[in-house]
């Protein structure tokens, strides 16, 4: 394959558009629609779609299946490329390291702070930047080759996604103190389908492990708040609007102030795993590497 032409496919299809592909690569607008009807000659293939408002309809330029998939493809190639050239030009001259870290939101806030410290004290003359999202993002942004390596909270399923179980994470179920579930001795599973019921946003790895053990047990809410952080949540709970279920080490505070109470119910003490993810097809940077064993020694 061509990845001249490649390149050119790519960037209509990043900006669907001919002529913002163009201006980008410095070229005619013909000689982009040029290039990528010789690439679909090359590959035998429709990679854009043609008539109906065609290429350059109002709404830009529209992939085929075989595109959107090729597309996908170019988009690993030269995120990969990206990388290796960032990781060259770190390694010579006289340019500082520097690592970029992925994680989700209670990673971030909760467990990732000591081991960048233990990373910046042992090593004074690197950069560190930390990316926050849901799991959803940060795995796609690893994807992109945008991060070096990254903490999540959720499953991530993902061929090229290296998955490995770093840490546990114990999950508790909440409530406002003067709540009638929070007085029950033994707390069943139709009262708790009467309570409002406080959720992360799809995406995130609380919500994916919440959805799991209500599953699990039963429980099948009557209403649901959705709301995009579990800090959030929390502090909605201690507010009376409901129930959750939420990382210890989010609500400890607030339980010791006694704003919030642990339930007592089977899905409360349950314990989730934390994944540290790595790019497969992406050789880990001495700075990469040097993180993961202060990860491994620390939690160790």
């Amino acid at each position: 394959m061509n990845l001249h032409l490649l390149r050119i496919f790519f960037m209509v299809a990043d900006h669907r558009s001919f002529s913002r592909a163009a201006e980008v690569l410095h070229v005619s607008q013909p000689a982009v629609s040029k290039a990528v009807r010789e690439l679909e000659r090359q590959l035998d293939l429709t990679l854009i779609e043609r008539g109906s408002g065609g290429a350059r309809g109002t709404k830009g330029v529209r992939l085929t299946d075989s595109g959107s998939a090729l597309y996908e493809h170019a988009r690993g190639i030269f995120a990969l490329e990206r990388a290796a050239l960032e990781d060259i030009r770190a390694r010579i001259g006289n340019q500082r390291g520097r690592l970029v870290v992925g994680a989700s939101t209670t990673v971030a806030g909760y467990w990732l702070p000591p081991y960048v410290a233990a990373l910046s004290t042992g090593l004074p003359s690197i950069d560190v930047r930390v990316v926050v999202g849901n799991t959803q993002s940060i795995a796609q942004t690893l994807i992109d080759c945008e991060l070096d390596v990254a903490l999540v909270e959720g499953v991530v399923d993902d061929p090229r996604i290296v998955a490995t179980h770093w840490r546990d994470d114990q999950m508790r179920l909440v409530a406002h103190p003067a709540s009638p579930v929070a007085r029950r001795r033994k707390l069943g599973t139709d009262e708790l389908n009467r309570q409002p019921w406080l959720m992360r946003e799809p995406g995130s790895g609380t919500r994916l492990v919440t959805e799991d053990i209500m599953q699990t047990a039963g429980i099948e809410p009557d209403r649901r708040v959705e709301l995009g952080s579990n800090e959030g949540i929390a502090r909605a709970v201690a507010a009376g609007l409901g129930v959750a279920i939420l990382p210890e080490c989010v609500v400890r505070d607030l339980a010791q102030l006694g704003r919030l109470k642990y339930l007592r119910h089977p899905v409360s003490g349950q314990m989730r795993p934390l994944y540290l993810l790595q790019l497969r097809e992406r050789p880990p940077s001495p700075l990469v590497r040097a993180f993961t064993a202060i990860l491994a020694e620390r939690h160790g």
